[in-house]
């Protein structure tokens, strides 16, 4: 599996991937899950992929030389718009070539992509790119796009980031959400391909591997645990049952006390003269003398 996130911001673009393709009990595997196609002074464009590893690499291969109708390639787009129009168009000629002998072995068609970057005289984009080669463009309203194994790093990302965050507060975001992610997930593994894009440079000027020597790193993942596990303790348990007079951190309150739904007893199981009515009605008054 993989998991890949990149970030639109007023200021740039943050990429960052990992390169696990495989997890198993004697085998993982490694291969780069981001592509860059720069042409210094005139575009910078990035590539992430997620799913299977043939099917991306056969895109990223073809997306490289790939003419649409009107002759333009991803290098001669006059816009990120085209340009993620020539990405769907190459992933709809993988799938006509590919899908129906993957499908014959079992294999689905699964591709997902984030493709974004800056052609001279527009702005920054940012799009995800389906399997059926169409895709959708990041807006205010939606910052970032995930691929892969998304859920365990998401929600720092909608605590922390916003249009108007700086690049290297968003990287260090991004870091953190691999990290929750390497964490939970065995599938996703280092090492880490992180790109800050600054707008209007038109060039790779911030770009890191990452893996486990790299010192920032090592640092953000010893200090977010320890911070996080600060921040867990410093929040009170909670007040159980509590008396009509208590204010704080009450989750429940003697006069309004909820009761879960219970299966009713087996009649055989019942004791002689307790009905499962008077057994809750003891079970009610216990729970009374407790406090």
């Amino acid at each position: 599996m993989t998991y890949c996130v990149a970030m639109r911001l007023d200021a740039g673009l943050v990429f960052l991937s990992d390169s696990r393709t495989n997890a198993g009990v004697d085998q993982v595997s490694t291969a780069r899950k981001m592509q860059v196609y720069e042409n210094p002074g005139d575009r910078l464009m990035v590539l992430m992929t997620a799913g299977n590893l043939s099917i991306s690499q056969s895109i990223r291969e073809l997306l490289a030389t790939h003419q649409d109708d009107a002759g333009h390639t991803i290098w001669t787009a006059p816009g990120m718009y085209e340009a993620a129009r020539i990405v769907g168009e190459v992933v709809r000629l993988v799938h006509a070539r590919d899908a129906k002998a993957l499908a014959d072995f079992g294999i689905d068609f699964n591709v997902s992509m984030i493709f974004g970057g800056q052609i001279r005289g527009e702005r920054c984009r940012l799009f995800q790119v389906y399997s059926a080669g169409n895709f959708i463009e990041s807006h205010c309203e939606a910052t970032y796009f995930q691929i892969g194994e998304a859920k365990y790093g998401k929600p720092i990302i909608d605590r922390v980031v916003n249009p108007d965050t700086p690049l290297d507060e968003a990287a260090k975001c991004a870091l953190i959400s691999m990290d929750s992610t390497l964490r939970s997930n065995i599938s996703v593994g280092l090492p880490l391909d992180l790109l800050v894009y600054a707008n209007d440079t038109l060039a790779v000027t911030q770009f890191a591997t990452i893996d486990e020597n790299n010192q920032y790193f090592r640092m953000i993942r010893s200090t977010w645990g320890q911070q996080l596990k600060t921040i867990f303790e410093g929040i009170e348990a909670p007040v159980w049952n509590a008396a009509p007079d208590t204010t704080g951190h009450v989750l429940s309150s003697a006069g309004k006390r909820s009761q879960p739904m219970r299966a009713p007893l087996p009649p055989a199981m019942e004791p002689p003269g307790q009905p499962a009515a008077q057994l809750q009605t003891f079970a009610q008054q216990f729970r009374d003398g407790q406090q």
